[in-house]
């Protein structure tokens, strides 16, 4: 029987060259679209609409009389309510209301590979994991990992993520992509300690988050399976699928 492809995607910018349809896109930001995502529904949010506009953000917050959430370049986006750290949404506070977020890099991910017609969209952080490769190996359908990166860079953390789920899945697959060779090699010098392989090669983000005061968001972000469900793209809305 033939196995399914992976592909890791490294960069919004390449996203291009890759087809889509047919296939279920793993969003991959890890610091920290898709790891607040996951936080948030873990605590029990309603559900979370992803936009791509601060505008958007805004607008619809007013229309839904809901949280409107987001950051530009790391820090709270003006006009909206709160950011995009998952400290931010502890149960008391989100249980069962809705988010609207926006983010410099992930929901706009989101929303190419909805455009280039991806048959399912799910989002991946380290936070949940496990719940991502099960669902993966239940499919049996061809997958993209779909690296937000920053700004179109590539950047480390991302391709960290993607690595870890190759390396849990890749004897499913058929697995004739470099990229994803590349990232399952990064992750095996890192798993030991992915903060301190972060902070000692001089990953951008680190710095950028780190010169925020954000130390603890990154080392949350890079612990396994703290929020382990997996939020699907569901009629414009993210949503645990069950």
């Amino acid at each position: 029987m033939k196995k399914p492809s992976l592909y890791t995607v490294l960069s919004p910018a390449l996203l291009h060259l890759y087809d889509v349809s047919n296939t279920v896109v793993v969003v991959i930001d890890v610091l920290r679209a898709t790891s607040t995502i996951a936080t948030a529904l873990y605590n029990g949010a309603k559900e979370i609409i992803p936009v791509d506009s601060v505008e958007r953000c805004i607008q619809l917050g007013k229309e839904l009389a809901c949280i409107t959430a987001g950051e530009r370049d790391g820090q709270i986006a003006p006009g909206l309510q709160y950011g995009n750290s998952s400290f931010e949404y502890p149960k008391e506070f989100i249980a069962g209301k809705t988010l609207v977020l926006t983010t410099t890099n992930g929901t706009k991910l989101l929303h190419m590979a909805l455009a280039k017609g991806a048959t399912e969209i799910i989002t991946g952080s380290f936070l949940n994991l496990s719940a991502v490769c099960d669902h993966l190996l239940q499919l049996n359908k061809n997958v993209i990992l779909g690296c937000a990166a920053w700004k179109d860079r590539v950047n480390m953390e991302d391709s960290l993520l993607a690595g870890a789920v190759v390396s849990r899945v890749k004897h499913h697959f058929d697995v004739n992509c470099d990229a994803s060779h590349m990232a399952e090699n990064l992750y095996h010098m890192a798993k030991n300690d992915l903060y301190e392989f972060m902070k000692s090669n001089d990953a951008s983000h680190y710095h950028r988050l780190t010169n925020f005061g954000l130390e603890r968001d990154i080392r949350h972000c890079l612990t396994p399976d703290l929020a382990n469900i997996l939020p699907e793209y569901s009629n414009g809305k993210l949503i645990i699928q069950q």
